[in-house]
């Protein structure tokens, strides 16, 4: 049987996620003619599984909290009436909202992007095939994602877990949840849960929550968890999960210890989407974190590039909509985007972690111990931070011979913020250079000047002697 085969292209992008998205918008302006193969919803994980209905719940939550705590503002508190399933709703509705607009398949389309629906797979470097249909290109970019990955768990898989893909599926915040993992994902739904009256508790199996961060910032934060509520046990090796009878409660065991929930979620994370694509027959190398690429993006195919998730460099929407840029760059405009680049994070809890570049630790061993210093500012001198009663935060900046290198900042807003000391890292910035730049006042954001500033007057009394005194 001959299948039908369509017009040769430039570019088939897999996946319409937050890589495939961007991609497709950018080439749709090079004036080439490309395609997008989705077999699900486009949005992807985004904002199906992950940025959008998370933060979402967070805002939810947050109101909730505030709410209790209006005293602090100089209003009466009240103990807000939560039903969760119109929180789940108002969720529903946001995804569904963006999936009408923005993540629209009509939208590419009018854009010149031939949207096709239904699984591809490579047949060949420059060949794939879309449902039924063959299709000729220069170009593959691989979009595909990635999932949630269950740990090795005896009776994890039976007792079918919830996992960032599924808790948004349901109707309504479940009763009580023990939490397996204590990453980014399963901290900010902690919280979450917690503001909106479940009982949480969080398992993490190594010494701290959230390791790739400032360990001073992250037990700070750790601290406020606890204080709202959030139960967090830290060195806990679960060895079996159990179900009650009926499924109607599931418990985690770790030696004599156990917690027992209405639910269990599993944040412990995620596994490139590589399957069934055709990959290895193709001669594409995978490696353990999926597609391995150069530094162009490009895979072991010369025609074959992969941005996002499935390249397992930065499991982050923000990494995958800069790399799927870069690898169509890459593509069409050889050479113009291979250099290292900085891609900084946030953890969207109240207050947000923010980060970007390396922590005093990964500094020190870096350039070494004389050339570190860590500028630090508390947040308790924020006339900002004051006003809006959240002055529990800090900002750390880690210079090497006065050159940023690190930022991390636990604050209000901090990944709206983390932005500029990004581009202070990647532009190789002194700290003294962002005294130059007038902050607006009262922001958060200030605490930056005045950090750069004290920085800047350590260096004016090293040369205090020029100084020219009145006769």
């Amino acid at each position: 049987m001959t299948r039908p085969r369509a017009a040769r292209l430039d570019l088939i992008i897999v996946g319409m996620g937050s890589a495939g998205m961007v991609a497709a918008q950018f080439a749709s302006t090079l004036g080439i003619r490309v395609a997008c193969a989705e077999r699900d919803r486009i949005g992807g994980d985004c904002l199906w599984t992950g940025c959008v209905p998370s933060k979402a719940l967070l805002a939810s939550a947050k109101a909730a909290h505030a709410m209790r705590n209006a005293d602090a503002y100089g209003l009466a508190a009240v103990d807000p009436a939560v039903d969760t399933a119109r929180v789940w709703a108002r969720i529903h509705a946001i995804q569904d909202e963006i999936a009408a607009t923005d993540d629209n398949a009509d939208r590419f389309r009018r854009l010149g992007v031939d949207v096709l629906d239904g699984a591809a797979r490579l047949l060949s470097p420059t060949t794939l095939r879309v449902g039924e249909v063959q299709h000729a290109t220069r170009f593959v970019l691989l979009a595909t994602g990635s999932r949630p990955a269950l740990p090795q768990i005896d009776g994890l898989a039976a007792a079918a877990p919830l996992t960032s893909e599924r808790i948004f599926t349901l109707t309504q915040a479940p009763a009580s949840v023990v939490m397996i993992g204590g990453g980014p994902i399963t901290i900010e739904l902690a919280q979450a849960l917690v503001r909106l009256g479940v009982p949480v508790t969080v398992l993490q199996s190594g010494p701290r929550i959230l390791p790739r961060e400032e360990p001073a910032l992250a037990r700070r934060l750790l601290a406020r968890l606890r204080a709202e509520g959030v139960e967090v046990v830290t060195g806990v090796d679960a060895d079996r999960v159990s179900v009650g009878a009926g499924g109607a409660a599931k418990t985690v065991h770790a030696g004599e210890r156990s917690w027992t929930a209405q639910e269990l979620f599993v944040g412990a994370g995620r596994a490139p989407n590589v399957e069934d694509l055709g990959l290895e027959e193709a001669g594409v190398r995978l490696g353990p974190r999926g597609v391995v690429v150069d530094r162009a993006l490009r895979s072991s195919v010369a025609s074959v590039y992969a941005a996002g998730d499935v390249a397992g460099r930065h499991i982050f929407t923000h990494a995958a909509g800069y790399e799927a840029a870069r690898a169509v760059r890459n593509m069409f405009f050889p050479g113009s985007s291979s250099g290292p680049y900085l891609v900084p994070w946030c953890t969207f809890t109240d207050p947000e972690l923010a980060r970007a570049g390396l922590t005093e630790a990964q500094a020190r061993a870096q350039h070494g111990d004389r050339a570190v210093r860590v500028w630090r500012q508390d947040l308790a001198h924020s006339d900002r931070a004051r006003t809006e009663s959240a002055s529990d935060g800090e900002l750390r900046i880690v210079t090497a011979k006065g050159r940023v290198v690190g930022a991390h900042l636990l604050a209000p807003n901090a990944g709206e913020v983390i932005g500029e000391l990004a581009l202070a890292i990647d532009r190789r910035l002194k700290l003294t250079d962002l005294a130059n730049v007038v902050h607006v006042y009262p922001t958060i954001a200030l605490a930056i000047q005045q950090l750069a500033a004290e920085a800047a007057y350590a260096a004016a009394r090293r040369v205090r002697w020029l100084v020219r005194l009145r006769a």
